[in-house]
């Protein structure tokens, strides 16, 4: 598997659920899956429906609504789990069991033996009932590598569809990945999906070299929401595909991507990041003055994400002391105004000045470059 082929597995409605913040009504988790099927993810994944009543309700609704991608939902190692989860019409259920040390000590005390048992008879059930299964390790890279390879082998043999690698406490490096992707990718024959929180500010380099390694899905949330600092955010894996090479995302409706932010953030009660992936309001800002000349004339300079291809647009912000005489230039021109270029570096040492000794605004700019547009000067 290469770069170029590879799917992503939305879990706002599961890991995203686990946010401090969030609280979703059905309404909402409807909205917010029709805005990720038109977007163009090709898996929605949901709440565990023993989680709740309400949430067996809501995947049985969310799976009912005829949607273009797959709906999955996410449960406990256990039989009794995975009928609860196929009772609600999902496409796949995504089974995982801790495999580190700590979590067989203090969370559910099997051994491998035993996690491999209990896997084979739980994978066999769900396919026997015609539904798509993942087996994967939960805190994967605190686990022992032979006893990851023990497990994943052994049920790839039985015919899994995927096997998941989760960096549950986001203690991963990007070349810890790569390494155990890479080899597991030359241990098994089904598909491998890359699950990556960002405790330590890894998550997507961690989900990239997942990718490159042979991973076929990554597992994301909008905005990066989830449990604690969440994990690898839709926007920032869709930024870091695009500067790769912006054919790895054109499949995804990528002007959708800053209405998608804009709704969850709403209903979560934050803020789109200032400096968010794509979305944010400064993403496309330039303000030193070599940074807007170059900008100017030519975006690629210093832009390695096209603003146009997410329905957005650049700004070049001037009012300021480090404005350059270029992109007040440009001003001027946008103002229809005609100065020539002795004039407008005259300005722009105003606006220097002016800068110097309080804010300004851009009302302030055009003040003054109207004044000397009508003769008067400053």
């Amino acid at each position: 598997m290469t770069l170029q082929q590879f799917a992503i597995i939305e879990s706002t409605l599961r890991e995203g659920e686990q946010f401090v913040g969030a609280s979703f009504t059905t309404a909402q988790k409807i909205e917010i899956a029709r805005l990720l099927d038109a977007f163009g993810v090709e898996c929605l994944e949901l709440t565990s429906p023993l989680a709740s009543p309400q949430s067996y309700e809501d995947a049985k609704t969310i799976a009912g609504l005829g949607l273009h991608c797959h709906i999955l939902t996410h449960i406990r190692c256990r039989i009794e789990d995975a009928q609860k989860a196929i009772d609600t019409g999902v496409d796949g259920v995504d089974i995982v069991i801790g495999t580190s040390s700590l979590l067989r000590q203090f969370s559910h005390g099997k051994s491998i033996d035993e996690i491999i048992d209990l896997a084979l008879e739980v994978i066999s059930f769900v396919r026997s009932q015609g539904v798509q299964v993942r087996f994967s390790t939960e805190d994967s890279f605190r686990s022992d590598p032979r006893d990851l390879f023990r497990i994943y082998e052994a049920v790839d043999r039985i015919g899994v569809h995927r096997v998941g690698i989760a960096d549950t406490v986001g203690v991963a490096t990007p070349r810890q990945v790569y390494d155990l992707v890479r080899e597991l990718r030359g241990r098994v024959a089904c598909d491998i999906e890359f699950h990556g929180h960002n405790d330590s500010g890894c998550a997507i380099a961690n989900a990239y070299e997942a990718l490159d390694a042979g991973a076929t899905h990554v597992d994301t949330t909008v905005l990066g929401i989830g449990e604690r600092n969440g994990i690898t955010p839709l926007g920032g894996l869709i930024a870091r595909l695009y500067a790769t090479d912006p054919a790895l995302v054109a499949k995804y409706d990528l002007p959708l991507l800053r209405t998608i932010d804009t709704t969850v953030a709403q209903m979560v009660g934050v803020d789109v990041p200032f400096n968010n992936y794509i979305t944010g309001i400064t993403a496309f800002t330039h303000k030193a003055g070599i940074h807007a000349k170059a900008i100017l004339n030519n975006p690629e300079t210093y832009e390695i994400i096209n603003p146009q291809a997410f329905g957005l647009t650049r700004y070049v912000s001037i009012a300021h002391r480090l404005t350059g005489w270029n992109a007040i230039k440009n001003r001027a021109e946008q103002l229809g105004l005609t100065l020539d270029d002795t004039q407008i570096k005259i300005v722009t040492e105003h606006i220097k000045a002016l800068a110097d000794e309080k804010p300004i605004s851009l009302t302030d700019v055009d003040a003054l470059l109207y004044r000397w547009a009508n003769g008067e000067g400053v």
